[in-house]
This record gives structure tokens, C-alpha cells and sequence, in this order.
């Protein structure tokens, strides 16, 4: 078969070779992906991004070889011709075979093209491209990601949403990131918050929204104490997400900041949204406006003509949604609950705490530490438990270093005490960031630090022996520990953040 004088060069005979050897790689690793589901996620990096892009450097080698070949014989011929308008005859079997050629190759790498630019869409909208891909800087958020109630959730739907500009800007900042991952030239741990996320009501709002109400629910969670009992504490609490009844729309509740009818913004210290000293409510019915200042952190007017206003939205209280990291108190007291801790292994809960009191450098220091620590300890002060219950306590260890290894990263620097997580306000300031009684306006009203504005607690105490409260009523808090006069006045992180 013969083809143009100008094909038969050296640069254009290379193109060749890579076109073909990158076909038939992507063929191959296709069929490998085909054959056998669990695969690399560098697999569909490959075969989608990295292959195709070879094959059409080769595809552009060969015009570009044969550009050059046919300059070089025009350069040597003798008779100066003058250059026009190719003439194609097809009678002639070089022109025939040359168009042949083209026009299979057009169409052959059309069809390619368009599997593969879909595959490659999909591939770099999965979960699996976002979160293992990069595997040092996202496994944190990918496992707490697994861990959450969205993780049937993808990725894109809540970071970039629908609609070809966001995802335009998506891929464009993932182009920094990746030169970031490629150069170690990325903050350990990721900083926060992210402020070119898309709005919430464009991505949160596809499945939550304003309009549909909820009533209260009741939560249930259970703690247990430091002692040698591991003594469990019940608490029940009707949290008021909402008004009495559903139909009362947003009218009241914790989820009346994001009722339509009124518009609630605020400036942060630092944008950091973790202390928020400005507030200001409007009215959006009525036109009615209050500001409300933290006397204690009053900005000048000089910041307040700087500071961004914010509009409050989900995020600003649902702030990891997805990413959320639990404290050793909390992870242990679910493990407890669960029952993959035994709870009536004596002083289990005093041992995991002591464990988390100083930060690891590394994965395999902490696990080395909660082996030997744990052992150690029952055999120094219970040696008759570990003669007794010795499969118990290995299970425990176990089951203490799986909540490590889902709640805390060393090598990124990730913990709970790095990432806020604004609902409530045991562990984290979260609602006291505004309702503190700090927070007051020209007319004197202030911003209430009232716990039962979003919740009222139905029942307490030890099992057996709980308060129960009447329908509608709401009992005094009561805290499981012994603590000294005058601790109601303090906020719960006080304590909660950095003592177990």
C-alpha cells in the first residue's frame, strides 16, 4: 500500500509508533478494567488522561513529520515550482490510499474520542478520582467522607453542583491543586473554611430546603464516665429543629435562620467564622433592622469598612457536613455503644482518654502506643482482668485503634481540634459563637444564650434511676461529674475541647 512521498520520514514513522502503541494500551487496560472491577484508581487515570494524551501527540507528530519531509524535497529540487492548490486524483493509488487511510483513522479516532472524553468526564467526577487519587491530602476527608451520613453522596454534587461553569472552574482549580500535590507544596492540614465554594442554596438545597419543614425529633446519645465502671450517662433531648408542628413553617427553631422571610448577616475575626463579634438581623417583611455587637470584641470602624458581611446560609452552622472529625470522647463513647468496646471492661474509657491526651507524630507510633499502654496498664494495676478477660481487651485495642485511624491523621495534621465543627456547642464554641448574652443592640435586647431556644432535655442520669420531664416541660442540666461552684457560667468547650 502506498502512501505520499512526504510520509515516509523518520519523524513521521515515531508519530506512527505512538499511536499505536498508545491504542493498544488503552484497549489493553480497558480490558483490564473490564476483567477486574476492584482496580487501581490509576488505572482510570491512565487509561482516560494520560494514554490519550500520548495518542494525540503521536496523531500530531505525523502531519508535522510529513510537513517537514515535503519541505525538505521541495528544498532539493532543482526547478523552482510554484506552489498552489493541492491537486487530489484519485485515480492515482497514492491519493486513493492516503484518503482511505484518513478518513477510517477520522472516523475510528472520532468514535474513540467521544468514549473516551465521556469516560474521562465520569472518571474525574467520581468519588473515586476525588478522593483516593490524591491519596495523602484527601484520605482524612475521604474516610470521615465514608463515615457521614452523605457518603452515598458524590463528591461533585454538594463541591461543584450542576451546570458546565462550575465545573469549568472545578477542573481549573484542580489543576492548582495538582501542581501543588505534584511540588509538596500544600498546607498540612488543608486550611479552612474554602472560600469559592458554590453557595449552598445551589448545591445543599437540591435536597434540603427551606420550604420543607420538620418538627422536633428526639436525640438519645449515651456517655460513660472515666471510673472504673465506665459508668453510663443517658441523656435524651428534643432538639427543636423546627416549630412545634411541621405546618408552622420556620416560625421558630433552630433552623429559623434560614426562614426566606428574615436575612441574617455577620462578620467574622480573621474570616474564620469561629468568632463572630457583628450581627445583624433583618426583617425582610417588615424592613425592621437590628445590629447586634459583642461589647467585648466591638470592631472599629475602621475594620467594619474593611470586614466582608457575610450572609448567613447552611454552611455556616453545617460546616462539615461530610468531613466531620470526632473527639476521642465522642469516638470512644460510640464504640462503647455499639458494644465493639466492651463497656463493663473496668476502667476501659479512662485508659482510651489517657491515650489522647498528647498528639502522635505518626500512624504507627499511635498504634504502637495504644498496644503497649493498654497492656501495660492492666498489667501494672489489673493483671487478674487480663488473666481473665485478655480477648476482651485485645478486641478493645483493636476497636480504639479503628476510631484513631477515622478520626485522626498525623501525617496531614488532622484531628478533631484542627477542624471546628459549628452544630451545638459542647466541643466547640458553634452556637456560642453568637448566642452568649454578649451580643447586645442600641435597644438593649440581646442575642440569647438560652439552651432551651434548640433543645430542652426530656431525661437524665444513670440507667435505671433517669428524670424524666412531663410533655412540653424540660428539665434542669445536670452533669455527670462532680464539678466546682459556679461551672454553669463557663461554656462547655471550656473543658470539652481539651479534657476527657
Amino acid at each position: 500500500m502506498k502512501l505520499p512521498k512526504s510520509y515516509y520520514n523518520l519523524v513521521s514513522f515515531i508519530g506512527t509508533v505512538i499511536v499505536v502503541l498508545s491504542l493498544f494500551l488503552i484497549i489493553f487496560v480497558a480490558i483490564i478494567g473490564y476483567l477486574y472491577k476492584d482496580t487501581s484508581s490509576y488505572l482510570g487515570l491512565y487509561s482516560y488522561i494520560i494514554i490519550p494524551v500520548f495518542l494525540l501527540i503521536g496523531l500530531i507528530i505525523i502531519p508535522v513529520g510529513m510537513y517537514i519531509e515535503f519541505k525538505r524535497r521541495k528544498k532539493h529540487e532543482r526547478e523552482y515550482i510554484k506552489m498552489g492548490w493541492p491537486i487530489i486524483d484519485l485515480n492515482v493509488g497514492k491519493y486513493r490510499n492516503a484518503i482511505a487511510i484518513f478518513g477510517f483513522g477520522t472516523i475510528t479516532l472520532l468514535i474513540l474520542s467521544s468514549i473516551g472524553s465521556y469516560e474521562a468526564f465520569h472518571y474525574t467526577e467520581s468519588n473515586e478520582f476525588c478522593g483516593t487519587l490524591c491519596h495523602e491530602v484527601m484520605e482524612p476527608e475521604h474516610i470521615a467522607y465514608q463515615n457521614s451520613p452523605h457518603a452515598r453522596v458524590a463528591c461533585v454534587d454538594c463541591h461543584v453542583g450542576t451546570g458546565a461553569t462550575w465545573y469549568m472552574r472545578s477542573k481549573l482549580s484542580g489543576l492548582r491543586q495538582v501542581y501543588a500535590v505534584l511540588t509538596d507544596n500544600f498546607s498540612r492540614p488543608i486550611e479552612t473554611p474554602i472560600h469559592d465554594l458554590r453557595p449552598a442554596q445551589e448545591t445543599c438545597e437540591e435536597c434540603h430546603w427551606p420550604e420543607k419543614f420538620y418538627a422536633r425529633q428526639l436525640r438519645q446519645t449515651k456517655y460513660y464516665l472515666t471510673d472504673s465502671l465506665n459508668t453510663q450517662w443517658n441523656l435524651s433531648l428534643q432538639m427543636k429543629i423546627g416549630p412545634e408542628h411541621s405546618a408552622m413553617g420556620l416560625s421558630e427553631g433552630i433552623h429559623w435562620h434560614i426562614n426566606p422571610k428574615v436575612k441574617i448577616e455577620y462578620v467574622s475575626l480573621r474570616d474564620r467564622r469561629e468568632n463572630i463579634p457583628w450581627v445583624k438581623y433583618t426583617n425582610l417583611e417588615t424592613g425592621d433592622v437590628t445590629v447586634f455587637e459583642n461589647e467585648e470584641e466591638a470592631l472599629s470602624d475602621k475594620k467594619m469598612a474593611e470586614a466582608e458581611i457575610r450572609e448567613m446560609d447552611c454552611m455556616d452552622c453545617h460546616n462539615r457536613p461530610s468531613h466531620h472529625y470526632y473527639t476521642p470522647m465522642e469516638f470512644i463513647d460510640h464504640a462503647l455503644t455499639a458494644g465493639n468496646i466492651p463497656d463493663d471492661l473496668p476502667y476501659i474509657k479512662k485508659i482510651a482518654m489517657d491515650l489522647f491526651i498528647d498528639p502522635y507524630d505518626n500512624k504507627d507510633t499511635a498504634i504502637h502506643t495504644i498496644r503497649n499502654y493498654t497492656k501495660q496498664y492492666y498489667t501494672e494495676n489489673l493483671p487478674e482482668v487480663l488473666d481473665a478477660r485478655e480477648d476482651d481487651i485485645d478486641n478493645a485495642i483493636e476497636s480504639i485503634i479503628n476510631e484513631f485511624s477515622q478520626n485522626i491523621f498525623p501525617h496531614m495534621g488532622v484531628s478533631w481540634d484542627v477542624y471546628e465543627s459549628h452544630i451545638g456547642h459542647k466541643t466547640y464554641n458553634g452556637c456560642f459563637r453568637c448566642h452568649d448574652d454578649k451580643h447586645k443592640s442600641e435597644n438593649g435586647s440581646v442575642i440569647s444564650m438560652d439552651c432551651n431556644l434548640c433543645h430542652s432535655i426530656v431525661s437524665q442520669g444513670n440507667p435505671g434511676s433517669e428524670q424524666f420531664a412531663n410533655v412540653n416541660d424540660a428539665l434542669d442540666f445536670i452533669h455527670p461529674k462532680k464539678l466546682k461552684e459556679g461551672w454553669e457560667e463557663d461554656v462547655c468547650s471550656e473543658c470539652h475541647r481539651y479534657l476527657y
